[in-house]
């Protein structure tokens, strides 16, 4: 037996459906976003290449949640040492010749987890949520 629904009605009902689909979804990419930053974020201070005399650089990094409308964004920086990240990431020429080994940490970390999180973010959208 069919129901009879106006149009109107029809319509207000696919848009609360649709409205709760993207509020789901946005819910769970930021959650995935936010883990997968913790993750990087770990990687960053436990695994790196250089001898951190002090461990005051190490201790420095922080994530910071930088959101817009549509837009989950997660910073990895350092708060203490921001000068100094490029300097061993990519190295340096030094004052009388010759330059300074690099010491990547920050790319191999997020090289490592970011394919995992693009792969949650499609399982995310196809479930809902």
């Amino acid at each position: 037996m069919a129901s009879n629904i106006s149009i109107d009605q029809l319509a207000a009902e696919i848009t609360k459906a649709m409205r709760q689909y993207t509020d789901d979804v946005s819910a769970a990419v930021a959650e995935a976003v936010d883990k997968a930053a913790d993750e990087i974020l770990q990687e960053v201070k436990t695994n790196h290449p250089y001898k951190d005399r002090t461990g005051e650089y190490t201790k420095g990094f922080r994530k910071t949640k930088r959101d817009e409308p549509g837009r989950t964004r997660r910073i990895i920086w350092n708060r203490k040492h921001y000068r100094r990240v490029h300097l061993l990431e990519f190295g340096h020429a030094k004052r009388g010749g010759g330059r300074v080994p690099a010491y990547p940490h920050l790319r191999p970390a997020y090289d490592k987890h970011a394919p995992k999180l693009e792969e949650r973010i499609k399982q995310i959208i196809r479930n809902g949520g």
